[in-house]
């Protein structure tokens, strides 16, 4: 029988021996990174698509006293109370053990009131949004009835749940800041995109606001280009790196933070499938259910295989080394991204795409797509790496 890594004991002892202040400490840091994403992920929803603003010279406040909305349906009711029941949750799971039930759930409703409040106060300067005091009603019930069912399963889900266990005996201690990165990247893939797996491609984005603020088309991708024109033979090569650098990095990145004893041969390919059935389904919903599978181009099938042969020879490494080649991978897949132009055949289903009653969804899925990249760089270039290296215990 072979022996036992010396780290993985270590590891071992440290899950079962961590004090009661440690696990709630920890649980606390993945709580308030998910809580920080949410409210970026609500800001941007709420402010999609950042084009056209303009003062009309009403009141921001001027919705809080006008009328009811002429025009509302169901959904839209529906949407806004669902939308903010994750922030009261996440606002009481982040203040936990500091501060609990009564006074965690007024924070938490404060602060659905508040963020609601100056998202429709905001919308009065775009002219393709509508500040609506229904929005603000809806939005604050939903941030209620998160921050009563947080305060009532706070002490369940941080300390004594299955996933708590599973948590602390398949990762490492300095997952916790990792696990809402993770979690995101088969969201992520909502966003109808180019490529397949190919996040982050901001310059169509920031070419669009610049040409909307100096109001004369900005195309950042093709100064970059210099004026050259990709063959279609080139777009393939394109497609099958992004996806192969998309694909290998990110299931990379988790396998850094798993411990020795964590099922990886099940885990990393269940978070491939779940990216790809996302990517599926999201195609299916957004255009036909006849374009599910659009995405698996010629480009895209080399990219995965390519993507898998990079895994492998990965996975050999050792855990730093596999975090240097993620955040290698990370960066060409980015520069490609964001380089190339437009695939002509994405650009082609695009057109087909009516964004219609989703507008806020729509939006939550690019902020998603465009923040992904960023947010992983950021956890693999994060300092508790290092400190793990020198053999200090990880910050709370």
């Amino acid at each position: 029988m072979a022996s036992e890594p010396a780290g993985e004991k270590i590891d071992a002892a440290e899950a079962a021996s961590a004090p009661r202040t440690t696990i709630m400490q920890s649980s606390s840091v993945f709580a308030r990174a998910g809580l920080l994403a949410y409210v970026f992920l609500i800001v941007y929803a709420s402010l999609y698509p950042f084009s056209g603003w303009q003062n009309i010279g009403v009141p921001l406040q001027a919705y809080l006293f006008a009328g009811m909305p002429r025009y509302w349906t169901g959904f839209d009711l529906a949407t806004n109370v669902l939308g903010y029941i994750p922030l009261g949750m996440l606002t009481v799971f982040a203040l936990y053990p500091h501060v609990r039930r009564g006074g965690a759930i007024l924070l938490a409703i404060l602060l659905g009131v508040l963020l609601s409040g100056a998202m429709e106060a905001t919308q009065t300067l775009l002219p393709n949004r509508v500040a609506s005091n229904l929005d603000l009603a809806t939005n604050s019930l939903g941030a209620v009835i998160g921050a009563l069912l947080g305060s009532r399963s706070s002490d369940l889900v941080m300390e004594r749940s299955r996933l708590r266990q599973l948590r602390d005996q398949w990762f490492t201690p300095e997952a916790s800041r990792g696990l809402i990165v993770f979690a995101l990247w088969p969201l992520a893939q909502i966003y109808p995109q180019s490529y397949l797996f190919g996040n982050g491609q901001a310059l169509p984005v920031l070419s669009e606001w610049l040409s909307d603020w100096f109001d004369t088309p900005v195309d950042l991708g093709a100064w970059l280009r210099n004026g050259i024109d990709l063959s279609a033979q080139q777009y393939w090569l394109i497609e099958t790196v992004v996806t192969a650098c998309g694909m290998s990095s990110a299931l990379l990145a988790l396998s850094c933070v798993l411990r020795e004893r964590a099922p990886r041969a099940a885990l990393l390919p269940c978070f491939l499938a779940a990216a790809i059935a996302v990517k599926s389904l999201s195609c299916a919903l957004l255009f036909t259910p006849a374009k599910a599978f659009v995405w698996l181009t010629p480009g895209a099938q080399a990219g995965l295989l390519l993507g898998t042969l990079l895994l492998a020879c990965a996975l050999l490494l050792g855990a730093r080394a596999q975090r240097r080649v993620a955040v290698t991978l990370l960066l060409i897949g980015l520069a490609f991204v964001n380089i190339a132009s437009a695939n002509p055949y994405f650009v082609a289903t695009l057109e087909t795409w009516v964004q219609g009653r989703f507008l806020n969804f729509n939006g939550a899925a690019q902020f998603l797509s465009l923040l992904w990249p960023a947010s992983a760089l950021w956890f693999l270039l994060h300092s508790i790496h290092r400190r793990k290296l020198r053999g200090s215990a990880p910050p709370p």
